[in-house]
């Protein structure tokens, strides 16, 4: 093992372990709402993943106007997004 594998390694364990213990301690919410999403990652972006089929809106405590977004998956998505991939708008 090379020590860039293991820095990578530790870097991960260290992020995905901070996440956990702040998700249990209730300092970050399971989800979020879509007008928070949207602060974070831009409207068009929200609107082209959800338009994929990347992530879903799910209702929030039984309220039909209230749609929230699973944070993790959320995070996944855009942790994988290649913007390099992505097609110009000229070419949509």
């Amino acid at each position: 093992m090379q020590l860039s594998d293991l820095t990578s390694l530790l870097k991960n364990a260290t992020e995905t372990g901070a996440q956990k213990a702040l998700e249990e301690s209730n300092v970050i919410q399971e989800v979020l709402s879509k007008s928070e999403a949207y602060r974070q990652y831009g409207r068009s972006t929200i609107d082209r993943w959800i338009q994929e089929g990347l992530i879903h809106l799910r209702s929030a405590n039984g309220k039909i106007l209230h749609k929230c977004i699973d944070r993790s998956k959320l995070e996944a998505v855009a942790h994988a997004s290649n913007r390099i991939t992505y097609l110009p708008v000229a070419e949509r």
